[in-house]
């Protein structure tokens, strides 16, 4: 019941709320993560651009909204335990939760067989 964009986010929808996260592969690319970097003050989102940067031993990336929303909950845990996007990036890893301001921005992002499709997996 997963969305994916084409940089690796996921998103699971529920009534009108999106949860937000890096997908699997996205987090065993980067390598151990040392940092995640989400703004205090986040109050909305814009789809396809960046809301945060994660910080890996070897690189830093930004994390991009798959969908514009108002942004409800910032998940701060893992500003003291980055490693959670490792061990459970569908889970406890989450990133962000936001009220989904246009469903149909849903409607571009990958299914999970269209996505290991496109990882080549």
């Amino acid at each position: 019941n997963l969305k994916y964009s084409a940089d690796h986010e996921w998103i699971k929808v529920e009534d009108n709320i999106g949860t937000i996260g890096i997908s699997y592969h996205a987090q065993s690319e980067l390598g151990d993560v040392v940092y995640v970097d989400i703004a205090e003050d986040l109050v909305e989102i814009v789809k396809d651009e960046s809301f945060g940067t994660i910080e890996a031993v070897k690189t830093v990336t930004d994390v991009n909204a798959p969908c514009s929303g108002k942004v409800i909950q910032v998940n701060r845990e893992i500003n003291s335990n980055p490693e959670i996007v490792n061990q459970d990036p569908y889970g406890e890893g989450w990133m962000i939760k936001i009220e989904i301001e246009n469903p149909a921005e849903l409607d571009s992002l990958m299914t999970a067989a269209k996505y290991k499709e496109f990882i080549g997996s």
